[in-house]
């Protein structure tokens, strides 16, 4: 195995295509067609950006890119290598799919968004409802709308958690946010032509579900309040976007906003695909009413239990109008998408005894002692946004920090996530995504100090004149 590669990359200035895309794209071929091979070590940030005579953001924002998709292999105080996967997957254009990211080593701080806390619940409130669905038959023909008893109840908790005055028609049980939105595309994105609009920056998994089926998909710029509404494209069928808290910035939609936005769709004939992902937690006043409920007729509204119990779950849910809810309906049992009954008849136990409720006020208590973490050790040293609701908040950095600051971090065992690779193109908003959901109280205390002191530490030596050099 060699240990390190020499890349004779070149990178044209005069390309509408932005440096780091480039990069990525270079890199990516090079490692497809075994020009690098498993196991290389790549540059450092630092030495790539010198040989290229660019920015180091451009270097790390396309070896995060890579990472994400599953091409690189980060290793604790080693360096960068070329990731080791069994099957070699297939570069952007032939398969929207990417693998995922590899898990974080044991020993590190993960501070990175997405994930809830997992390790805290009820025991015998989890045994309880497995034991009553394994008292039930299995069952021979699966519901494509899911069981009616959960639906009821899922009608029920959506009445008291968001004001949705919803029946179980409105309602159909998936497996969580990306088969939802899969189920979406599905039957908004059929025939061709179709383009479906994505927040940008936003959740990549829309952007790859809406991919794999097909569309053309639409970078659709937000700023500190959620998606702009002024300027959408005409003819988009379908807009996805998380107006409760915008994902990764953490905005809340205005009412006035929200109104355009629905007045919008309204003359375009175009769905929205309103993505509720962490609304339930707020910890400043009550969430804003949901999308759904202004306009029934040109929403689609998803739900997960993701962020309320386990990613592992794997139950979420869809609510429309009867009608759109039919279609979808439909189309499941063509393609024979199902979500499991025994695992429906679970989560019916849970919300039927009052076990969910009881774990959701619990996290939320949780999730608010780390939150208040996070404001009182990084307040401080940066602008923080979308600190009132969900399970991470933006903090907001000069371009010229980011990729120091997220070096350093590793180094230290302290792993981050910056805006870059929620960005569709080239990155316009900067900072750091933190997540306080998956690690303990006192590890996201622990990883907070350590952050601020390098925030503090790259500040001052960007304004020593250490940050010099061309700029990507």
């Amino acid at each position: 195995m060699r240990t390190h590669v020499d890349l004779p990359v070149s990178l044209s200035r005069d390309s509408a295509e932005p440096l780091t895309a480039q990069l990525a794209g270079w890199l990516r071929g090079a490692m497809l067609d075994g020009t690098m091979a498993p196991g290389e070590r790549l540059p450092s940030t630092r030495a790539l950006a010198a040989q290229l005579a660019v920015s180091r953001t451009v270097v790390t924002e396309a070896y995060q890119q890579l990472y994400a998709e599953g091409w690189l292999d980060g290793r604790h105080g080693s360096g960068t290598f070329v990731a080791d996967m069994e099957a070699t997957p297939k570069p952007p254009g032939e398969s929207a799919y990417v693998p995922a990211p590899p898990p974080p080593p044991a020993d590190w701080i993960d501070l990175t968004a997405g994930q809830p806390w997992v390790r805290d619940y009820d025991q015998a409130a989890w045994k309880r409802a497995w034991r009553k669905a394994a008292d039930l038959p299995p069952g021979d023909a699966p519901d494509p709308y899911g069981l009616p008893r959960l639906r009821e109840l899922l009608a029920d908790h959506l009445r008291r958690a968001r004001g949705m005055a919803v029946g179980p028609e409105n309602i159909l049980v998936t497996r969580g946010t990306g088969n939802g939105l899969d189920l979406c595309a599905l039957a908004l994105l059929r025939g061709p032509g179709a383009r479906a609009g994505v927040e940008d920056p936003g959740y990549h998994v829309a952007r790859t579900v809406f991919a794999a089926r097909g569309a053309e998909v639409v970078p659709c710029p937000v700023d500190e309040d959620g998606v702009i509404v002024d300027g959408l494209p005409g003819d988009l069928r379908l807009l996805y976007t998380t107006p409760a808290h915008q994902y990764p910035l953490g905005g809340r939609l205005p009412i006035p906003r929200r109104e355009r936005l629905l007045a919008w769709a309204r003359s375009t004939g175009a769905m929205v695909v309103e993505d509720d992902y962490d609304a339930e937690f707020r910890y400043d006043v009550a969430p804003l009413p949901a999308l759904y409920g202004l306009d029934p007729s040109r929403v689609v509204l998803l739900g997960t239990l993701s962020k309320i119990l386990a990613p592992d779950v794997g139950v979420g849910w869809l609510v429309g109008e009867p009608e759109l809810v039919r279609r979808i309906a439909v189309l499941r049992r063509e393609v024979a998408d199902r979500t499991s009954g025994p695992v429906q008849q679970a989560v019916a136990t849970l919300l039927e005894r009052g076990d969910l409720d009881r774990h959701l006020r619990r996290m939320r208590l949780e999730y608010a002692r780390r939150r208040a973490a996070v404001v009182e050790l990084l307040g401080p040293v940066c602008q923080l946004r979308g600190d009132t609701a969900g399970l991470h908040v933006l903090a907001e950095l000069p371009a010229a920090l980011v990729p120091a600051v997220v070096e350093r971090a590793g180094e230290r065992g302290v792993l981050l996530d910056s805006t870059a690779r929620h960005h569709h193109g080239g990155t316009r908003l900067h900072g750091l995504v933190i997540g306080y959901g998956s690690a303990s109280l006192a590890d996201v205390r622990r990883g907070c100090r350590i952050l601020a002191g390098l925030i503090r530490d790259v500040s001052q030596a960007v304004r020593g004149g250490s940050g010099s050099g061309k700029s990507g």
